[in-house]
């Protein structure tokens, strides 16, 4: 049993760092700097980020972003994220976390490499309105569904399973407009009615679609090729993942909330049942805001709860 459980628990690491042995060096690295970065203890930001809701929360991210034909062109054309999903996991977590709990110039530079290499990331697609439309990973227009995107889905999945957001949900959006801006997003909405109103604009100007590629994206983010020992829980993440999304981009999508005939299953127990045995894995404070908080008390800046 014990065998079982540690190799559950390495396999749990691997998804999200790419190794089940040790921190990723990346992560060890944040304790580098000599500045306490743009996000900080009791920030809204960590108290986000630090939960288990962006678990849930990245997979609505996919799912929405595919929404955005430009967007998946760019995945489709430009990454081999059906050869090494999780490699190109760990790569956006370690975008992320570095962000959040990194020095300024981890988070410049961090965000700097990942539009180096989306330079190359460009091409065209056939529009809505049946024209041929360029896009370009660090076109700011494209950038800016993205950070919507990804905004309102941690907010959201953190909003049904994560705890209190220090400042609300406003904060949250505030402070996370500067991980926008770091990408080359113009004017990334400040207040959570902005951003609900920047995303009616989005829905509304039909520049979004769900066709045949979306529904091939959306079955392999269904079938994601985890370990098996990994799959049934990814299961339920999945199912919450589907149940925070609006009724309206659940409908594009072609998704729906489990039922057991006319009954709805209870996905929002069992993610957050799922969350828990994940964050009994993981531990309280991942790696990298560990680190994070040994940089702040080398500088002086001790956390309010250290």
């Amino acid at each position: 049993m014990r065998s079982f459980l540690r190799k559950w628990q390495g396999e749990i690491r691997k998804t999200f760092t790419g190794r089940s042995d040790a921190p990723p060096d990346w992560a060890v690295r944040l304790e580098e700097g000599d500045d306490a970065g743009y996000h900080h203890p009791g920030s809204a930001v960590w108290a986000v980020h630090g939960s288990m809701s962006p678990i849930v929360a990245g997979i609505r991210t996919l799912l929405m972003q595919s929404l955005h034909p430009g967007a998946l062109a760019g995945v489709h054309e430009h990454s081999n994220f059906r050869e090494d999903p999780l490699g190109r996991l760990a790569h956006t977590i370690r975008w992320i976390f570095t962000v959040t709990y990194g020095s300024r110039e981890a988070a410049e530079e961090a965000s700097g490499r990942v539009r180096r290499l989306h330079v190359p990331v460009r091409g065209t697609y056939d529009g809505n309105d049946g024209q041929a439309h360029s896009y370009s990973a660090n076109d700011p227009h494209l950038a800016g569904w993205i950070h919507i995107a990804f905004t309102d889905a941690f907010l959201a999945s953190h909003k049904i399973w994560g705890g209190p957001v220090p400042g609300g949900p406003d904060a949250y959006v505030r402070e996370w407009a500067q991980a926008g801006s770091l990408m080359g997003v113009d004017r990334p909405p400040l207040t959570e009615a902005e951003m609900r109103a920047e995303l009616d604009r989005w829905y509304e100007s039909g520049q979004l679609r769900a066709d045949h590629r979306v529904a091939e994206t959306v079955e392999f983010i269904r079938k994601a090729p985890l370990h098996p020992m990994l799959r049934p829980g990814y299961r339920v993440l999945f199912a919450g993942a589907v149940y925070s999304l609006e009724p309206r981009y659940r409908e594009m999508l072609g998704l729906s909330v489990p039922r057991l005939g006319p009954f709805p299953l209870p996905v929002r127990l069992a993610t957050k049942a799922v969350l828990g045995v994940v964050r009994l894995t993981l531990g309280p404070r991942g790696p990298s805001e560990i680190a994070a908080r040994a940089r702040l008390l080398r500088l002086g800046m001790a956390a309010p709860d250290a």
